[in-house]
Formats: structure tokens, C-alpha cells, sequence
């Protein structure tokens, strides 16, 4: 159907084909450390897609197919931009071999200090160096259905590196082919126009970070749309279980459980909107609690919380507010107060979520929708760690509401890969600078100087 398609109009055509061979080019001839050329191929291909989702977004089948097509591209391709893949399947050969993943580190094995008949992990060497010393060095910190995931691509991988990363792209694929059904039908729902949901499925961030380089933001985030679908169906039970699922993937859609607050507490139905919304937060718990059961034991406890614990109070990378406050701290103390900020920060960032919450209408789908992306967004800037592939989840968000900065969000997060260089690893903060000056700025055009329809009132993140 797509070759057809294509064949009847030769600029979709040309459009397609050259879309393709920049996304080969980025999957079998690119190094992290060359960033010249890793946004000039990204920059071409956010101009081709701009051209195609604006030109011919009435026809879904086309742009659907070649968002499949472009993926296709990747699958025998390993990732050149992350090493996580390499922990990924570390992992799925534990948990295939009935092993907690969560109870020890790869170096710990490596050293001798357990048993050599008690697990055996194929090319274990290879794996080690691929995820790195750093990554090699701490627990476990994917939830488990993360790591179900990752026990299937290794049962049908075998033992093969290749054939196991074929099998995780290809549940990565079929995770973002269910985002564009769902997707299509909570749009179509919210009388939104249908083609939004291109700015997810087509946009060149989310087939290289999620797609190219095997990141699960993509399965997390399945859930969540699907799960916001059936919501707005009022199958809330349904979507609790969904929900409780995206936790089980990556934690970040815990966080964002309160802002359902005022979709069920109502005027004039508060006592069954509590009891509902009661049940609803019991479902959602219920799930996370009985996937997390097979691991559960004072051991997995601690150091799951201590890895978890690391992304505010040891890593940064990326960070904007944050970094801020680390320049302050030098300039009045000293020294880097990473540690005493990021216990500080997760506070505010609960408070902001729950002002989201209690002062903000939540009453329909759209407005709830509305309230989790500056939720995420506000998360992320107040966090000491912000990798490319995080801003999937604001890119998703946005397509079901009238905002688009989180799309150029997702063009400047790549220029974090300034600091991958030949030499080894060092920030740019002129760069992040530029990252967030512009993304604050479209926010800030976007949410408070844009004009509106006459008809319509002023936007607000409170309204």
C-alpha cells in the first residue's frame, strides 16, 4: 500500500527516500563523538519531517507506513548513541535463569564473588565493557516489567548480542505502532486533528532514541496513552491496571498520580468520585506492588532505593535549574552541593505536582493531560539528570494538547551530545544554556504571550 502511495506523488516519494538514507546513515555510519554530523543528519531530518506531517498529515496510512518503514531501518543495527542495551541484556540473562537481577552488580560477578555454577551469563565480558565500568558498578534500577522485557529478548535472542537486540527494538516497535493506534483514537476523541500524533511517530528523536538506541521510554509510554484512552472511555479500572503497568516500565508515571486528583472528585459526585478515585489509586498500586513481588526482599529494598537515590544526589547531565544552584553553591561555598540540593529538590518538585493537582482544573481528560506535561516538564527541569531519551514522554503528551515546545525540546536535547567527545566526557554549558533558553522561551511564548482566538481565554498552567 505505501509503494503505491508513494508512487502517485513523487515528493512524498523523494521526501521518503532521502528520510531513509539519513536514518541508515545514523544507524550504521555515525559515532556519538562526531556531533557535527549527528546534528546536521537530525536537523535535515526534522525539516523533511516538518515538510511531510504539514504536506500530507490528512493521509494517515502514508506517514503511519513510513514511520514503520524508517524504523525497519535499525533493526540489525546496534546503537552507537547509548550503552544501556548492554545492562539490558546483562539483566534478561539473570532473570531467564530465574536470578533477581536486583541483588548484585555485573562487577560483582565479574570479580568471582559468587559461585561460578550458579548463573552463567554469555559473553559476559563483552557485555561489561559495552555498558561501561559506571553502569557495571551499581544495581539494577529497571522496574520489573522492564525487565520481562528484557528476559524475552533474551530467551528468543539466545545467545547472541545481535539477536537479542533484534528483539528488543522489535518490542520497542511494536510498543510505538500501539502509541499511533491509541494515539489516533484518543485524538479522534478529543476532536483533535488525527495527524498530531505524527509529531510523535515521525519525529526523528523518538525513532533514533527510542527505536535506534533501545530506550523503553517508548513500551512506558504504550501504557500510558492506552491508559488515557480507556479513561476517557471511563473504564478507569482498566486504566489503572495500564498505569500501574507504565510504573512497572519506568517510574516517572508514579509521580504523576495526583494530578488525577479533580478528574474524579467532581462537584456534585464527590463522595462516589472519592470512592472511585480511591479505587482507582488502589488498582494502580496493586499492580506496581504485585510486579515488584517475585523481587521483593530487604536486600532488593536497599539497593533499589540507593540506585534510585544516585540520579538526584550523585549524576548530573543535562540539567538547567540545577545547575543554577550548583553555580551559586560554588560561587558562596565552594564546592558542588549536589547532595545536600538533591534531597531538597525532589521536595519542591512533590509540592509542584501536587499544586498541578488541587489548584489547577482537571476535570476532563484533556485538561488532565494537560496538567502531566507541565508536571513531567517541570520535573525534568528541576532534576540533576535529563538524557535525551526522557523528553519521549512531554513529546507524547504535547501531541493531545495545543502546546509544542516539548518538540523543539526534542530537537535541542540532542545537543547534550556535545559533551560525548574523542577526548572522553565534558559538558558544554553554553550549550545547555542553549538548550533551555530556547525551550523556556518557546514555553513562555506558548503558555503566556501566544495569542488566542478572541473567543477563547488567556492560557494559564492554572487553568
Amino acid at each position: 500500500m505505501i509503494l503505491s502511495l508513494l508512487k502517485s506523488n513523487r515528493i512524498p516519494a523523494a521526501f521518503a527516500l532521502l528520510s531513509a538514507l539519513l536514518y541508515w546513515v545514523f544507524a550504521y555510519d555515525l559515532v556519538r563523538h562526531d556531533f557535527p554530523k549527528l546534528i546536521c543528519l537530525l536537523a535535515a531530518l526534522f525539516f523533511v519531517t516538518y515538510k511531510l506531517i504539514r504536506s500530507y498529515g490528512w493521509n494517515f496510512w502514508l506517514l503511519g507506513g513510513l514511520g514503520i518503514l524508517f524504523r525497519i531501518i535499525f533493526i540489525p543495527a546496534i546503537p552507537n548513541l547509548s550503552q544501556d542495551f548492554y545492562r539490558f541484556i546483562w539483566d534478561g540473562q539473570l532473570l531467564l535463569q530465574g536470578v533477581n537481577p536486583y541483588l548484585f552488580t555485573p562487577e560483582t560477578y565479574l570479580n568471582g564473588s559468587l559461585p561460578s555454577n550458579t548463573i552463567f551469563i554469555n559473553q559476559a565480558g563483552e557485555l561489561y565493557k559495552g555498558m561501561g565500568e559506571l553502569n557495571g558498578s551499581h544495581y539494577s534500577n529497571y522496574p520489573p516489567i522492564n525487565q520481562l522485557c528484557f528476559a524475552i529478548a533474551a530467551f528468543f535472542g539466545g545467545k547472541s548480542i545481535m539477536g537479542t537486540t533484534v528483539v528488543l527494538r522489535l518490542l520497542i516497535i511494536l510498543a510505538d505502532i500501539g502509541i499511533l493506534y491509541f494515539g489516533k483514537k484518543l485524538l479522534e476523541r478529543l476532536h483533535l486533528p488525527v495527524k498530531n500524533i505524527f509529531w510523535y511517530f515521525l519525529n526523528p528523536f523518538i525513532i533514533v532514541e527510542l527505536t535506534g538506541n533501545l530506550h523503553f521510554e517508548g513500551v512506558m509510554l504504550f501504557f500510558v496513552v492506552w491508559a488515557l484512552y480507556l479513561l476517557h472511555k471511563r473504564k478507569w479500572a482498566w486504566a489503572a491496571i495500564l498505569w500501574g503497568l507504565s510504573i512497572s516500565i519506568k517510574l516517572i508515571p508514579l509521580l504523576l498520580l495526583p494530578i488525577f486528583f479533580k478528574y474524579f472528585i467532581r462537584k456534585g459526585s464527590l463522595i462516589k468520585g472519592f470512592w472511585k478515585l480511591k479505587k482507582f489509586y488502589w488498582l494502580v498500586l496493586g499492580t506496581v506492588i504485585l510486579s515488584f513481588a517475585p523481587f521483593i526482599s530487604t536486600k532488593f529494598v536497599s539497593n533499589f532505593s540507593a540506585t534510585i537515590s544516585l540520579w538526584f544526589q550523585n549524576f548530573e547531565f543535562n540539567a538547567s535549574i540545577y545547575y543554577i544552584i550548583r553555580y551559586i553553591g560554588f560561587q558562596t561555598i565552594g564546592w558542588n552541593i549536589i547532595a545536600e540540593v538533591g534531597k531538597v529538590l525532589p521536595v519542591i518538585i512533590v509540592l509542584l505536582i501536587l499544586i498541578l493537582s488541587f489548584f489547577r482544573k482537571n476535570n476532563t481528560i484533556g485538561q488532565v493531560i494537560t496538567g502531566l506535561l507541565f508536571g513531567i516538564c517541570g520535573y525534568f527541569l528541576l532534576s540533576t539528570t535529563v538524557h535525551p531519551w526522557y523528553i519521549a514522554t512531554p513529546v507524547i503528551l504535547s501531541v493531545f494538547t495545543k502546546y509544542r515546545f516539548p518538540i523543539v525540546w526534542s530537537f535541542m536535547v540532542m545537543f547534550s551530545y556535545t559533551a560525548y567527545g574523542v577526548a572522553g566526557f565534558e559538558e558544554n554549558l553554553w550549550i545547555v544554556t542553549l538548550e533551555y533558553t530556547l525551550v523556556i522561551g518557546f514555553f513562555i511564548w506558548e503558555v503566556f504571550l501566544k495569542k488566542e482566538p478572541s473567543n477563547t481565554n488567556k492560557p494559564s498552567i492554572l487553568a
